[in-house]
């Protein structure tokens, strides 16, 4: 006589008082995926009759993520739709798998919006609504920061240094060619509309002045970090948002790590010191094309710009950028970290995700330079 088959699932059903309470028994598994899905089509049918359902699984010899998603999504849809289903074990780990797989439920795709007033003004308050918790997640994550820079500040074992020079050869030591680059390509065409404009007035060596300023309080600082935030800003939230859809953020939490401590501190910190370096190397840049076009176009000597420059830049005009930088540096990484972390698991979230940080990162860039030109104004910096 041949013995029952106890791997092979099962659904014991039983109403009671309009609750449908639902024994679950066998090896919900993928090596059993035909006779798993036939039951949960049963399943379904008879859950989508009552209010109410409970799924006990605690007769379940063997649960994977196949049986969870399945179980998973019967719950989804039945609560889209307006009931109640309750998925119960005695077991812990089916509560861990449950809901590790409950988190990577897929998206909804939305439906088309047709154009007109009225969807116009949907999506200018949902960008508002979407601003706001962006700000409020914002400050969250600022204060995670502050927590895993402190943590790594009390141990220091747990500073990952390697990582650090790691960041800061990929961010300073790589990028201050095409930095230097276009900040030079710019001092040239800021130098020549500048003397093509001043030598109508007859003055055309003050295209010095303007340069010299322009250059070191804004000019090299704003380039420097929107260059940084499209290349360096992207790679992160690119980087930070691969693991995440690969799930080694998760296994580095199973290991005891803080991915804070171990991927975000590291880059932030490295953003912090590197880009203060490339907007000294971008000013440097910027100032040696504008006195080769104000030599070349304005006949002006280089010794005679480089004796007017120092007669009226002083040090606050140069520290005027370099103290910018870091902030900025924080703001990029902060806001590329978060958009990082915020990849859902497909590979059009993960270029969202993207394109949002750069986006993101070059507005508040700008934000800030605005906020410290007031501040700089307002004290006579």
């Amino acid at each position: 006589m041949a013995s029952p088959d106890t791997a092979e699932p099962q659904a014991v059903f039983l109403d009671d008082a309009g609750t449908l309470a639902v024994t679950l028994a066998g090896s919900w598994s993928a090596d059993r995926g035909p006779r798993v899905e036939q039951l949960i089509e049963e399943i379904g049918e008879r859950v989508g009759k009552v209010s109410r359902a409970t799924l006990d699984l605690s007769a379940v010899a063997r649960l994977d993520t196949l049986g969870a998603f399945v179980l998973n999504r019967l719950k989804a849809d039945r609560e889209t739709q307006g009931g109640a289903v309750e998925i119960v074990s005695s077991r812990p780990e089916h509560a861990v798998l449950l809901a590790e797989i409950g988190v990577r439920d897929h998206e909804v795709p939305q439906p088309a919006a047709h154009f007109g007033v009225v969807s116009v003004l949907v999506d200018i308050g949902a960008s508002v609504v979407s601003f706001g918790r962006d700000m409020v997640a914002g400050a969250m994550f600022l204060g995670e920061v502050v927590v895993g820079a402190a943590g790594v500040m009390l141990g220091p074992r747990r500073f990952r240094g390697p990582s650090l020079i790691n960041q800061i050869e990929l961010i300073a030591f790589n990028g201050a060619p095409i930095i230097m680059l276009i900040s030079f390509l710019v001092g040239c065409i800021v130098a020549q509309q500048g003397i093509f404009q001043l030598q109508q007035f007859g003055a055309t060596v003050f295209v010095v002045n303007l340069t010299g300023i322009l250059v070191l309080r804004e000019l090299s600082v704003l380039l420097t970090s929107i260059m940084i935030a499209g290349r360096s800003g992207s790679a992160f939230t690119a980087e930070i948002g691969s693991m995440k859809m690969r799930e080694e953020i998760d296994a580095l939490r199973v290991m005891g790590l803080d991915p804070i401590e171990v991927l975000v501190v590291p880059r932030i910190l490295a953003l912090v010191i590197s880009l203060p370096i490339l907007t000294f190397l971008s000013s440097m840049s910027g100032l040696t094309g504008a006195a080769l076009v104000a030599w070349l176009y304005g006949g002006i000597g280089i010794d005679t710009f480089l004796a007017r420059l120092q007669s009226v830049i002083t040090w606050k005009h140069f520290a005027a950028g370099l103290i910018k930088a870091p902030f900025m540096a924080f703001v990029i990484g902060l806001i590329a970290s978060i958009e990082g972390l915020a990849v859902k698991g497909s590979a059009e979230s993960l270029g969202r995700q993207v394109t949002a940080s750069v986006v993101k990162a070059i507005f508040m860039v700008i934000v800030v330079d605005g906020l410290f030109a007031m501040f700089f104004a307002s004290i006579a910096f």
